[in-house]
């Protein structure tokens, strides 16, 4: 790519993930049986997006997962964090981890798990005391840091496992079901936070079955079924339909609703369905249900 200024050749920036023909095979049994768990993927996520992986159990999407954290090696083909492999260890500082159910030691208090993982990731000293309690507080887990992990509820424990994955400041974040599990209030709260996260320039890889939470969140998607990339794109052109217009207006009488009949058909146009808006579930919830502090 030229430099406009200069005329001279300035190299792109590398994808925040990139895979060319990724396959991953696994032997079953002793005849020499391969089961292809990821099947040719080409994927490329951008640096500051919001990116979700989707397919349903058996797809792919856990291999996936481990081939970007470097925990298995691919068969054949290329897997990228920032240009690094994934199989190199430089990869893995630019990456935290929220694994779908986390297995946290439950002596430790959550402020002792954080410390605990920042010096996991190198940090020590005043620059590991500083950043834990910047995560802790960006997640929300400040006054429930010095209890017990054994103590904590289902999304105190994603959010002190969002904290581990974020102590040192890695520049992407995979999130394995970050949700599941968790209460309305709690899911909200989750979200909130990923998009902040987005806000400060991180990149989000999250896998969920909450379809709907999907859409809200992410720029584009990528859709796995059987080791294939089945679909691919962003979330806007997927669920939009440029070919139809919803208007919103007041309830309109009969005579009146028919007189807007009238007029569409004689610009050739049809009314093809009326109906009252919808607010969504999980919004009425949420308004009625108080905001609170994480607790048991």
């Amino acid at each position: 790519m030229a430099d406009p200024v200069s005329g001279t050749t300035v190299a792109a920036a590398p994808a925040a993930i990139e895979l060319r023909g990724l396959v991953k095979d696994f032997a079953v049994g002793l005849r020499g049986v391969k089961l292809r768990a990821v099947d040719h993927v080409d994927l490329r996520v951008e640096a500051g997006t919001i990116y979700g992986l989707l397919g349903p159990n058996g797809s792919g999407k856990s291999t996936t997962i481990k081939l970007l954290l470097g925990l298995l090696e691919p068969t054949a083909g290329t897997c990228a964090v920032f240009g690094v492999p994934s199989t190199d260890v430089a990869a893995r500082a630019a990456v935290g981890y929220l694994p779908e159910a986390p297995y946290f030691y439950r002596h430790l208090t959550g402020r002792e798990l954080v410390r605990f993982y920042g010096r996991l990731s190198g940090l020590g000293g005043r620059d590991l005391e500083a950043r834990s309690g910047e995560v802790l507080a960006t997640v929300g887990m400040v006054e429930a840091a010095d209890r017990r992990v054994g103590t904590y509820s289902k999304g105190m424990l994603q959010r002190i496992g969002l904290a581990q994955a974020l102590v040192h400041d890695p520049q992407l974040l995979i999130l394995d079901e970050p949700t599941a599990g968790v209460d309305p209030v709690g899911s909200a709260a989750m979200a909130e936070l990923i998009l902040g996260l987005k806000a400060r320039g991180k990149t989000v890889l999250i896998t969920s079955h909450l379809l709907g939470q999907i859409e809200d969140l992410c720029d584009r998607v990528a859709m796995l079924d059987r080791g294939r990339l089945v679909l691919e794109g962003a979330v806007r052109d997927l669920v939009g339909r440029p070919d139809r217009q919803a208007l919103v207006v007041d309830a309109l009488p009969e005579a009146e609703l028919a007189e807007l009949k009238a007029w569409l058909a004689a610009k050739g146009r049809r009314l093809e369905a009326v109906e009252t808006p919808r607010s969504r579930l999980d919004r009425v919830f949420l308004d009625r249900v108080q905001r609170r502090d994480p607790s048991p």
